[in-house]
C-alpha cells in the first residue's frame, strides 16, 4: 500500500534515494522496483528492518548492478550521510512519531542535494482528529502519534527550509474509516466483526485492486484521505 505516486515524483537512473522511517518497507521496496536507483531505507526500530529485508527477498535483482538495495539504524536526528547525498527523500508517516520532527526535517535538507526531491506525508487533520476523539489509546501508545498537523502549516515550514512545494494530494481515503472502527472498538478490535470485516474489505481491495473500490478511493482522497501527502524541490540555492 504505497502512499507516495511516483507520477509526482519520478525516479531517474542512478537516483540515491532515501526513505526516513522506512518501517516494514513499503517504498524502500517500491522505489528499488520503480527505477534504476540506490534505494536505502533507515529506521530506529531494528525489527522492521528485519521484516524490510525479508520482504525484500523475492525482489531483489542480483543480476542488475543498475539498482542497489540497504538499511540502516538510525535516528532521523542524526543520519549517517554526509551532506547532499540523496537525490530523493521520502518522509511517509513519520513526522507525526517524532517529538523534534523540526529537527528531523532540518537533517532532510542536510543530506538531500539542491534540486532534489522530497515527499512528505502525514495524516490529515480531521480524520486524525475523529480517532483521537474516539480513542485516547490510539495516540498514547508507545511510538503513537504525538501531533495533529495542520498541512498549510507544514507546508510552510518545510518552505521555509529553503523548499519549494509543487504538489498536493490525498491517499488512502478508504483507510479512515477502517481506523475509526478501531479507535471506537479499541479494546475489542481484534475481536470485533465490523472491525474484521472492514479489515477484510481492504485486504481484498489490496489484492485485487477492482476498478469500483479504485475510483471510490480516487473520488474520495481530496477530502477523506487518511493522509495528506506533499511533494516539494529544494531550491538550488539553499
Amino acid at each position: 500500500m504505497q502512499t507516495v505516486d511516483f507520477a509526482h515524483f519520478a525516479l531517474q537512473p542512478g537516483d540515491a534515494v532515501l526513505d526516513l522511517g522506512c518501517g516494514e518497507g513499503r517504498h524502500v521496496i517500491a522505489a528499488y522496483l520503480e527505477g534504476e536507483v540506490q534505494s536505502v531505507g533507515v529506521d530506529l526500530a531494528l525489527d522492521d528492518l528485519r521484516t524490510t529485508r525479508e520482504k525484500f527477498q523475492p525482489f531483489a535483482r542480483e543480476d542488475d548492478s543498475r539498482r542497489s538495495f540497504s538499511l540502516a539504524s538510525a535516528t532521523a536526528l542524526s543520519l549517517p550521510f554526509a551532506d547532499n547525498s540523496f537525490d530523493k527523500v521520502i518522509c511517509s508517516e513519520v513526522l507525526e512519531h517524532i517529538p523534534d520532527y523540526r529537527g528531523a526535517l532540518a537533517e532532510i535538507q542536510r543530506v538531500l542535494k539542491p534540486g532534489g526531491l522530497l515527499c512528505a506525508s502525514v495524516p490529515r487533520r480531521w480524520p486524525e482528529k475523529i480517532c483521537w476523539a474516539l480513542s485516547e489509546a490510539y495516540h498514547r501508545v508507545p511510538g503513537g502519534h504525538l501531533r495533529i498537523f495542520r498541512a498549510d502549516k507544514l507546508c510552510r515550514e518545510i518552505e521555509a527550509l529553503g523548499f519549494r512545494g509543487y504538489h498536493r494530494h490525498g491517499a488512502h481515503a478508504l483507510h479512515a474509516p477502517f481506523w475509526w472502527l478501531r479507535c471506537l472498538f479499541w479494546n475489542s478490535q481484534d475481536s470485533n466483526w465490523l472491525v474484521r470485516q472492514y479489515h477484510r474489505l481492504l485486504v481484498w481491495d489490496l489484492m485485487q485492486r477492482p476498478a469500483l473500490t479504485r475510483y471510490l478511493e480516487r473520488a474520495l482522497n481530496p477530502l477523506l484521505g487518511k493522509s495528506v501527502v506533499m511533494y516539494f524541490r529544494k531550491e538550488a540555492t539553499s
